[in-house]
């Protein structure tokens, strides 16, 4: 669900775009049909979860969550720090925002015929309804809560994560402060993309 995150560490191609955000919508999909430059941006959004994952300041951040919705606290989490991220912009960027925006759907939309098509509808979706437009802003990480609460499948408590984010909104603010600084030299580093520069 962290869209923005994975787009902020692709590279600025269309073909990269797509394979960052494909790790999302792979289930079902036959992934090696893809050019090699789309796997390499699939490896590279691998590479982001596992280092998020299993970063110290991301698991602190988890166990700030209700226990009756700590295990949705992982996908609130990739909500609240694309706001965080959006929020923050220009401690990590110098590219303005609107324009990173603007770029990254005209890369998105290069893709979309090929997409598996769970994807073209989420990605058409984002870029009809600018769902970064929502992030930037308090109630529209709580409109996203809601709408992944909707889909899980069973009775589930997870809109009130939103409660989670208010009581515990500094420190998380502060542990995604120390941690995407990390995530960022980890993937300069690390990331499958950058040790391909074809």
């Amino acid at each position: 669900m962290n869209y923005l995150a994975h787009l902020f560490l692709a590279r600025p191609t269309a073909d990269s775009h797509f394979g960052n955000l494909l790790g999302d919508f792979r289930r079902g999909v036959d992934t090696n049909r893809f050019g090699n430059a789309v796997q390499l941006g699939l490896k590279n959004h691998y590479e982001v979860d596992r280092f998020t994952d299993s970063h110290e300041s991301v698991l602190a951040a988890k166990v700030l969550f209700d226990k009756s919705r700590r295990r949705f606290a992982p996908v609130a989490l990739d909500i609240y720090f694309d706001h965080l991220l959006i929020k923050h912009w220009t401690k990590f960027s110098t590219q303005c925002f609107d324009d990173f925006r603007e770029q990254s759907f005209a890369l998105l939309e290069q893709r979309l015929p090929t997409m598996p098509r769970t994807m073209q509808h989420s990605v058409g979706h984002m870029i009809t309804h600018d769902w970064f437009e929502d992030y930037a802003n308090e109630e529209g990480i709580a409109k996203a809560i809601s709408v992944v609460a909707k889909r899980i499948r069973f009775p589930n408590t997870f809109h009130n994560a939103v409660d989670d984010i208010g009581k515990h909104q500094q420190e998380i603010e502060a542990r995604f402060l120390a941690f995407f600084p990390d995530l960022i030299a980890h993937i300069n580093d690390n990331s499958p993309e950058n040790m391909d520069k074809s």
